[in-house]
């Protein structure tokens, strides 16, 4: 019992050392984001903000807010076009057993990976021709090509779980297969709704191929956008430097750790069957 008790008590301290270092970036991003500008090139520089200031705060409020409101209609937009296209794809692939229906997974398993930047340029020549350069919309779809084939294996795999028997008692109730695929698939498929939505919507926050691709130099360009270019004009002002990234990270952070428990059985789901 001691043996067992001393083993777990190291590998308890050595999980919460590893995880220190792991977010001490994090912490010293916050930590600079506090600290005033006389302060900065202090060497030793302080570990603790103790003179803190929020003046670089109040800066991300005078100039960052728009690309945080492009960014947060880009990411809720890649969400529900993933959703709307990944879900009855799914439950195509899960229930329906269409043909060739192995080959498109395999596709799908392929499509993720195709480098970013392939697909931005391949963007840029359809758009170009079709005008949606630097446009909400044509960065809603691009993004969206990131999500949508993860998003359908994840409904697959989740879908494929769900008894044959409910739906095929909906069948003799009258409810024909749009019928049952949303009132019964759908209802059903909240974890994995949610998964897919959490990964949609970092995935477009965090995107910077795609944004600096078609979309730079417009008037709507996300966060990652706005980060890239103040870093660029203001590269001493690193308290609203860090403060920008603090305040990018702030919704990723608080939507992971709310869906997190959604996440843990969406992405498990179709693992084991009976």
């Amino acid at each position: 019992m001691n043996r067992s008790a001393a083993r777990s008590w190291w590998k308890t301290t050595l999980g919460l050392l590893l995880t220190g270092i792991m977010l001490f970036p994090v912490y010293w991003m916050l930590n600079v984001s506090l600290t005033p500008e006389q302060d900065m090139r202090k060497s030793p520089p302080d570990l603790f903000p103790t003179h803190g200031t929020l003046d670089g705060y109040r800066t991300v409020l005078d100039e960052q807010v728009p690309h945080l409101a492009t960014s947060l209609v880009v990411g809720l937009g890649t969400v529900a076009l993933t959703v709307a296209l990944a879900a009855p794809a799914g439950y195509a692939l899960a229930k329906l057993r269409p043909r060739g229906g192995g080959i498109l997974s395999f596709l799908l398993l392929v499509a993720q990976m195709i480098p970013g930047i392939i697909m931005a340029m391949g963007f840029y020549a359809i758009y170009l021709q079709l005008g949606l350069l630097q446009s909400v919309p044509g960065l809603i779809v691009a993004d969206s090509t990131l999500a949508v084939p993860f998003a359908v294996l994840i409904f697959t795999a989740f879908m494929s779980g769900i008894p044959g028997e409910l739906l095929q008692a909906a069948q003799m109730d009258g409810a024909g297969r749009l019928r049952a695929f949303v009132s019964i698939v759908l209802p059903m498929s909240r974890n994995s709704i949610v998964t897919v939505s959490l990964f949609a919507f970092l995935w477009s926050w965090s995107d910077f191929v795609f944004a600096g691709t078609l979309v730079n130099g417009g008037t709507h360009e996300p966060i990652t956008l706005g980060i890239y270019h103040y870093i660029g004009n203001n590269n001493q002002e690193w308290n609203a430097i860090m403060a920008t990234a603090v305040v990018a990270s702030l919704p990723a952070a608080v939507i992971l750790v709310l869906a997190q428990r959604y996440v843990a059985a969406g992405v498990t789901a179709g693992a084991v069957k009976d």
